[in-house]
């Protein structure tokens, strides 16, 4: 197989990756009445803990107390951010809820970048929310807006913990035993939210279904593909998330967006795309030796 052919090929893996993400999100959304935002949390971070657990057999022991530590504080990431996310999916559009969330990364991205450019994509990203709320504002729920922007500000704490657990434990071991922390933590605020509509095995298996589909195959994929595909070009895909997230509201939840609001969704990609070659730049300008 040629770069150019391997490459390709995992471009397609993201996007299908991406797909996958969000055809998970919208049957999130198609569960909500029957087990409330939280009931699916729990069964997502529970399945997709179990899953973990079976793939990656991780040692309990010779880990250290700060490996633990982040263990947690990994877990409990990723339990506040699946909740609200959730939360925010329950009130808003999922291309909005998405968009929103994204600018955690985005934020992170323009800091981590240094440069006076980087604070321009900023202004466009402003922008680019300023014009969601152009298609009406009186159409975002606003405690949905407060819950997509703390899923926001956790997704940025996620890529901080989720690199300090890769540098503490070894392959999958890390993900696995914090997706097991994260899935105890979001336990009870589950079985409240569910009921007794957790022992029917149908929506059990449906609920495997969001952990599959939102989780391990995205996972797997996004693995896969980073083997041949350089880490900004896979920043850059993952930024087409409110795109591919707006698609799967309109053909499968039926959610009709404003032309502002797809305006604004296309402000905050192109926001992304332009932070992450900034960032990249700097980078690169860093690990150029000086005089």
């Amino acid at each position: 197989m040629s770069a150019r052919t391997g490459q390709n090929a995992a471009i397609l893996l993201v996007v299908t990756g991406l797909a996958c993400q969000e055809v998970g999100a919208a049957l999130a959304v198609v569960l909500f009445p029957q087990t409330g935002p939280l009931g699916i949390v729990m069964l997502r971070l529970a399945f997709s803990a179990v899953i973990l657990l079976l793939i990656a057999r991780p040692k309990l022991r010779g880990h250290s107390r700060s490996g633990w530590r982040a263990v947690i504080a990994f877990g409990l990431v990723l339990a506040t951010m699946n909740g609200l996310f959730y939360l925010a999916l329950e009130r808003l559009p999922l291309g909005v809820t998405v968009t929103i969330e994204v600018l955690g990364p985005l934020a992170l991205s323009i800091v981590a970048a240094r440069r006076a450019s980087a604070w321009a994509w900023a202004a466009v990203a402003f922008a680019g929310v300023l014009a969601l709320g152009g298609g009406g504002w009186e159409r975002l729920d606003p405690l949905g807006v407060v819950f997509a922007l703390g899923a926001a500000a956790s997704w940025a704490f996620y890529i901080l913990a989720s690199a300090r657990v890769g540098r503490e434990f070894p392959k999958l071991d890390g993900l696995a035993l914090a997706m097991t922390v994260g899935a105890l933590v979001a336990l009870p605020f589950g079985i409240a939210s569910a009921g007794e509509a957790l022992l029917r095995p149908g929506l059990l298996a449906l609920g495997a279904a969001v952990a599959v589909l939102s989780s391990t195959i995205p996972y797997a994929l996004e693995l896969i593909a980073l083997r041949r595909l350089a880490a900004s070009a896979f920043a850059i895909l993952m930024s087409l998330a409110p795109a591919t997230a707006a698609l799967a509201g309109w053909l499968l939840l039926g959610q009709h967006l404003a032309w502002l609001e797809i305006v604004g969704i296309g402000l905050v990609i192109v926001a992304s795309i332009g932070a992450v070659r900034s960032s990249q730049r700097a980078a690169q300008e860093a690990a150029e030796p000086i005089g």
